[in-house]
C-alpha cells in the first residue's frame, strides 16, 4: 500500500508543475484521495460486500467531486489533474501511468450489457471535458482531445479530436488534421457549417452544368 502511494505521489510530481511537495499532494490533492479510496472501495466490491464499496465511493465523491464506481479497474500511477466532475464506470478498466483531466467520463450509452465502460491502455491521456463511451479500447501511448466524445475504438499511438471523434495523428504521422493539445481543437459546429457550404457550392455547380 505505502509502496502504491509513493508511486501515486512521484507521478503527480512529474506530471504537476504546480505540485510543491510530497505532504501537499498527499493531503490536498483530491485526485490522489479519490485514487486511495477507490482502492478500498475496490477490496470491498471483489469481496461481494457491494454496499461497503458503494459507501466508500460515495464518500469520496462528495469530498473530492470524483466518482469512480468501486468495480472499476485502476492500474498504477493513475494522475487525476483537478479532478471535478470525473466520472469513471462500473466496468471501465484504466492501465499504468494513464493522466485524467476535470470533467472526463469514462461511460456506457446504455445499448451494451456485461462489459458496458471502455478500456485504457497504458500512458494514455484524456483532456479536459472529454467523454468516452462505450465497451472499447484506447490504444497504448494515445491522446483524447478536449471535449471530444470517443464512440469507437482508438489505435495506440493515436490523437482523436471531435465529435464524434476522429484520428488525427498516428505513429507521429499526420493524419488528416493538425496535431492537437487540450487548447487547439477545432469548433465542432463549424466543421458542420464548412460541410454544408461545401456541399452547397457542389450542388450549384452540378446544377449551373446542366443548364
Amino acid at each position: 500500500m505505502f509502496e502504491q502511494i509513493r508511486e501515486d505521489i512521484n507521478a503527480v510530481k512529474e506530471r504537476d508543475p504546480a505540485a510543491k511537495s510530497s505532504i501537499e499532494i498527499f493531503f490536498l490533492y483530491p485526485g490522489v484521495k479519490a485514487i486511495r479510496m477507490h482502492r478500498r472501495a475496490h477490496k470491498h466490491y471483489l469481496k461481494g460486500h457491494f454496499f461497503r464499496a458503494r459507501l466508500i465511493s460515495q464518500r469520496a465523491a462528495k469530498k473530492t467531486g470524483i466518482e469512480i464506481h468501486p468495480g472499476a479497474t485502476i492500474g498504477r500511477r493513475l494522475v487525476i489533474d483537478h479532478g471535478t466532475g470525473i466520472v469513471i464506470g462500473e466496468t471501465a478498466e484504466i492501465g499504468d501511468d494513464c493522466l485524467l483531466y476535470q470533467g472526463v467520463t469514462l461511460g456506457g450509452t446504455g445499448k451494451d450489457v456485461g462489459k458496458r465502460h471502455p478500456t485504457l491502455g497504458n500512458n494514455v491521456m484524456v483532456s479536459a471535458g472529454a467523454k468516452v463511451l462505450g465497451p472499447f479500447k484506447i490504444g497504448d501511448n494515445s491522446r483524447v482531445a478536449a471535449g471530444a466524445v470517443v464512440l469507437e475504438e482508438v489505435p495506440p499511438n493515436s490523437t482523436v479530436v471531435g465529435v464524434p471523434a476522429h484520428v488525427v495523428r498516428q505513429n507521429g504521422k499526420k493524419v488528416d488534421r493538425k496535431p492537437l493539445d487540450q487548447i487547439h481543437i477545432p469548433d465542432p459546429v463549424q466543421l458542420e457549417i464548412d460541410k454544408l457550404e461545401k456541399r452547397i457550392k457542389q450542388l450549384e455547380k452540378a446544377k449551373g452544368e446542366n443548364i
